[in-house]
Parts: C-alpha cells; sequence; structure tokens
C-alpha cells in the first residue's frame, strides 16, 4: 500500500490551501468551493498529499493550544534557516529550532492559523527522493 493523504479539519480550508501553495510549494490537486470546502494539494514530487476540509464545524481542533509534538506536518528542508525566515514572514510563528545530537535540524513553527509544520534538515535522510 502507498500512503496517498492526511485529512486536517480546520476552519480556513481554501487560505490553509493557499497559503501552503504560496508558501511551501505544494499545488491544488482538487478542491470543493462549498461545504465541506475540501482542499487537496500535493507536494512536489505529486506522490502525497493533505487534505484541509471545515467538517463538522464544532469539532475543528484547536490545533494552536495542542503541544506540536501531538500532531504535525513535517517538511524536508535544504535551507531550514532560509525556510523558516521565508515562512515566519508570511504569517508563521516559531516555536523551536532544535539540533539532535546526530546533527539533524528540526525547526518547529505554526502556520497563521496553528497548526503545527515542521522543517527538517536530516543527518541522515529517511526518504528515497
Amino acid at each position: 500500500m502507498k500512503l496517498e493523504h492526511v485529512a486536517l479539519n480546520v476552519a480556513a480550508p481554501a487560505q490553509a490551501a493557499e497559503w501552503y501553495v504560496k508558501n511551501l510549494g505544494m499545488n491544488i490537486v482538487h478542491q470543493r468551493d462549498s461545504a465541506p470546502f475540501v482542499h487537496f494539494i500535493a507536494d512536489e514530487s505529486g506522490q502525497i498529499c493533505i487534505e484541509f476540509y471545515y467538517d463538522p464545524p464544532d469539532q475543528v481542533p484547536n490545533y494552536a493550544e495542542m503541544d506540536p509534538l501531538l500532531l504535525h506536518i513535517a517538511f524536508v528542508s535544504n535551507d531550514p534557516t532560509l525556510d523558516q525566515e521565508k515562512l515566519i514572514a508570511a504569517g508563521a510563528t516559531l516555536v523551536s529550532d532544535k539540533t539532535t545530537p546526530e546533527g539533524t535540524r528540526l525547526v518547529m513553527l505554526r502556520d497563521p492559523w496553528g497548526l503545527p509544520l515542521q522543517l527538517c534538515k536530516r543527518s541522515k535522510p529517511m526518504l528515497r527522493v
């Protein structure tokens, strides 16, 4: 089996999708402009998607109050410092910036809606390119 997507109930799916497209190089591959406002965005490989939707409205998690280690979206970054600066300028906020003993750099941010996202520069890449 192959992973297709991860789905997140968010209060502003169209705006979130647009922000991820503009600032993280994602592409909208499917959208619905009526309830539940589903937006599928794919990474640059076109191999995996994130689905943002708004349904049911009363069950959108309070991502801003959650510890980012409970849930976050992680992106491979070749230059975490540059990407961190770019995302902060676009409305993200910094949570932490750590380097593990083996040399992996992990920058945790929150997008403008509080959803945690992580920039990873691994000392040993985990994914095949």
